[in-house]
């Protein structure tokens, strides 16, 4: 589905970010996994989909320093200039708190990497993609940010930009064939999930249709289907993969 693409995935050292690497890679696309920092578990992942044959770079970037975001621009120029999918997945998540309580400062580090980093990052690539008059930009949001979530202010606002972000650039790249969307995950499988609390955990699943968090792998899924050709005319959507929560 992938073949001949060339992909930047975000927040690719592990759980929905490291299944969509190794789904993209198995459709053959090439594939800059952006990480912020080359971890020795997640070198030995990168080694094994080498040994299968994907083309798998590794760029270290933090989307919290400006300094390092164009560090890791200036390396990826070096090596190419043509991308023709971004994935948005890179995110990060407090310990929950009640807005009254929640530092200011703490609001800014969340939105760092959920929203600032990653709009930096896409007002470069989107011009490469522009050059080319293609490309394919998918957003890792949540259903938080669309339904809330107690104790979350600041996460859940950040990936509420993402969402106003993705339908805003929508409609100004769409002049030059990007397309733009999204995909909201439920709960799901990662290291992130262990920073809900286990009443909001159980209270989640209660809502959900399927009873059971996501696999990385099924959220992976649905952003192949968004990056390919397979959807090539949607864009501005926020594709909800929650099990069913109602």
């Amino acid at each position: 589905m992938l073949t001949g693409k060339t992909a930047i995935v975000t927040g690719a050292a592990g759980g929905i970010g490291l299944a969509t690497v190794k789904l993209f890679c198995r459709h053959h696309a090439t594939v800059y996994a952006f990480v912020r920092k080359a971890y020795d578990d997640f070198q030995s992942e990168v080694e094994k989909m080498r040994a299968d044959g994907a083309q798998i770079f590794v760029i270290c970037c933090d989307l919290q320093s400006d300094e390092s975001i164009s560090a890791a621009l200036k390396e990826l120029t070096a090596k190419t200039k043509q991308i023709d999918i971004l994935v948005n997945n890179a995110g990060a998540v407090a310990d929950s708190t009640s807005f009254q309580m929640t530092a200011a400062s703490k609001i800014r580090q969340i939105f760092d990497v959920n929203f600032f980093g990653q709009t930096a990052l896409t007002q470069y690539v989107s011009r490469l993609m522009a050059r080319k008059k293609q490309g394919s930009i998918v957003n890792i949001t949540s259903v938080a940010a669309i339904d809330g979530t107690p104790g979350q202010y600041e996460y859940v606002c950040s990936k509420a930009a993402m969402i106003g972000a993705t339908r805003e650039l929508a409609i100004e790249l769409g002049k030059s064939n990007i397309r733009v969307n999204a995909v909201a995950p439920g709960i799901t499988e990662t290291k992130m999930a262990t920073n809900i609390s286990e009443d909001l955990h159980k209270e989640t699943l209660q809502h959900s249709v399927m009873k059971r968090m996501a696999l990385p792998e099924e959220i992976a899924n649905a952003v192949l289907f968004l990056a390919s050709d397979m959807s090539s005319y949607v864009t501005g959507q926020i594709l909800r993969v929650d099990g069913g929560i109602f």
